[in-house]
């Protein structure tokens, strides 16, 4: 790892890894012909793999599958390149949603800067820092990692601060998957990085809508000024994007402009699919059929709905217990008899609530479980992408021992139950003891969660077929964050949440 300050960047990127050729010169020695179009279909290219919906292009070789149909030994590494802000990582997602893989691991070149030296951090500081350069960039770990990667292999990939520009001490595990997605803004930048990409493909977008989204992320989520962010974006971002980014389009295999994800596409798609085995819905016994009825209901007063929300509750966390593994065990009673009973198997559990609603179950579950620890993660649709963010994460310590209660109050989509997920999967809670526990469920979540995630249990009340335009449950509860907690959707939270946009979904 390179931290002396004494090279000037265009040096850094002369010196091998990231380097200032063409972009024809960093194809790799044996790569396939360059395609002309992603819709081009020249005899010289290699085959297509066709399934009964879909045709993809694969590079020379079927993705993830060979020929008979058994799963290829190395992963399948697919490279999304583009400017800054320019939406690749919503693009990635909207791969892995698509994908009909186990299991999918996402990449990010943000990652992998280098760790500044004293006088590189006081030109960060100043925003004279060039964070848009090859050399910027430590190709030789990232290398190293994306072939463990594509292997299989375990990993551990450094987490990056852009506040202070270090990197943390405790580094991110990652294991391997059957499709690796790797996206950045140098993602075609360096000759070995190039040779691990199977298929290669550039997010396209306007330099207006990339400044706009620029702003507002390196402002929001990384503490800078407007002026600095305006300055560093015109002295060092846009010349990248120039000379070094959009030149590389040339060795992309498909070219995506970017379209504005549609709520209603999602909203209106149709769920035939059995329920999975994986779910478990409360008996629907008249006490059930009667709490449901008063929360449901539009008239229900707000002390009301939360006294008869808490009921339910208490119900569903009951209900949810008998899931926890068992073990016989023999006791004495006063009379000195035996007893032939049962006990927890199984070290702690700890409950985690999806902020805001999710935190409404806490009490219920602390009122069945002694000494249950809690954790919190926030949630919150992004408006211009439509996709989920986490902003906000506490977690007990060696969660990864306990048995975990995920719960949120309602699951529309499930994109925020699926990040969650994805966030104790990261910090070694296996995936059969995780429970996602939530009053309401959408059919369309349902189906999200446990393609996603097979192991996951699912607990709930009830389970409705649709969702509106907004994704909210239908017939539904309405927004039960809003009425429990008696706040009107149009006024903008405290916690930073947006109007007329789902907490969570």
């Amino acid at each position: 790892m390179e931290t002396e300050c004494g090279k000037k960047m265009s040096s850094r990127s002369d010196s091998g890894s990231g380097g200032e050729d063409s972009p024809d010169q960093r194809l790799p020695a044996a790569a396939v012909p360059r395609r002309k179009s992603a819709t081009s279909q020249s005899k010289t290219e290699p085959p297509l793999l066709r399934t009964g919906t879909r045709t993809i292009y694969t590079a020379g070789r079927p993705p993830w599958y060979d020929q008979r149909g058994a799963q290829s030994k190395e992963a399948f590494v697919i490279g999304l390149c583009g400017g800054s802000a320019s939406g690749k990582t919503t693009v990635a997602n909207n791969i892995i949603e698509a994908l009909d893989v186990p299991w999918v691991v996402l990449l990010s070149m943000d990652s992998f800067y280098k760790v500044l030296c004293e006088e590189d951090q006081a030109l960060a500081a100043s925003n004279d820092y060039n964070f848009d350069h090859p050399g910027a960039f430590d190709f030789e770990l990232l290398v190293a990692t994306l072939r463990k990667l594509k292997k299989g292999k375990s990993v551990k990939i450094p987490v990056y601060d852009f506040t202070t520009h270090k990197r943390h001490k405790d580094w991110k595990h990652v294991y391997g998957a059957s499709v690796v997605i790797f996206e950045g803004i140098m993602s075609f930048a360096d000759k070995d990085l190039l040779q691990l990409l199977d298929m290669k493909i550039f997010v396209d977008t306007d330099s207006d809508i990339r400044l706009v989204r620029r702003l507002r992320r390196d402002i929001t989520e990384r503490g800078r000024d407007i002026e600095g962010v305006i300055k560093q974006y015109n002295k060092f971002v846009k010349p990248a994007f120039d000379q070094y980014i959009e030149p590389s389009m040339r060795l992309a295999d498909i070219v995506v402009p970017r379209v504005k994800w549609r709520r209603a596409v999602l909203a209106s798609a149709p769920q035939t699919d059995p329920l999975p085995r994986t779910l478990s819905v409360l008996e629907c016994t008249p006490q059930v059929r009667g709490l449901h009825t008063i929360i449901r209901d539009k008239e229900t007063s707000r002390d009301e709905f939360i006294f008869y929300s808490k009921r339910l509750m208490r119900l569903l966390i009951e209900h949810a217990l008998t899931f926890l593994p068992s073990q016989p065990c023999t006791i004495q009673t006063p009379q000195g008899q035996e007893y032939e009973g049962r006990r927890y198997k199984g070290k702690g559990i700890t409950g985690v609530s999806i902020l805001r609603a999710g935190e409404t179950m806490e009490p219920a579950l602390r009122a069945v479980c002694k000494d249950v620890r809690i954790g919190k993660i926030l949630i919150q649709t992004n408006l211009d992408s439509g996709e989920p963010e986490l902003h906000y994460l506490r977690l007990p310590k060696d969660i990864s021992e306990d048995h975990v209660i995920l719960m949120d109050s309602t699951v529309s989509t499930g994109a925020a139950a699926m990040m969650a997920v994805r966030v104790l999967l990261d910090h070694e809670v296996c995936e059969e003891q995780i429970m996602l526990v939530s009053l309401l469920m959408a059919e369309l979540g349902v189906h999200s969660v446990a393609y996603a995630f097979p192991r996951v249990k699912i607990i709930t009340t009830a389970v409705d077929k649709g969702l509106d335009h907004l994704l909210h449950v239908i017939p539904g509860i309405g927004d039960f964050g809003d009425r429990y907690f008696g706040t009107d959707r149009l006024d903008q939270w405290s916690e930073g949440g947006e109007p007329d946009t789902p907490m969570s979904c």
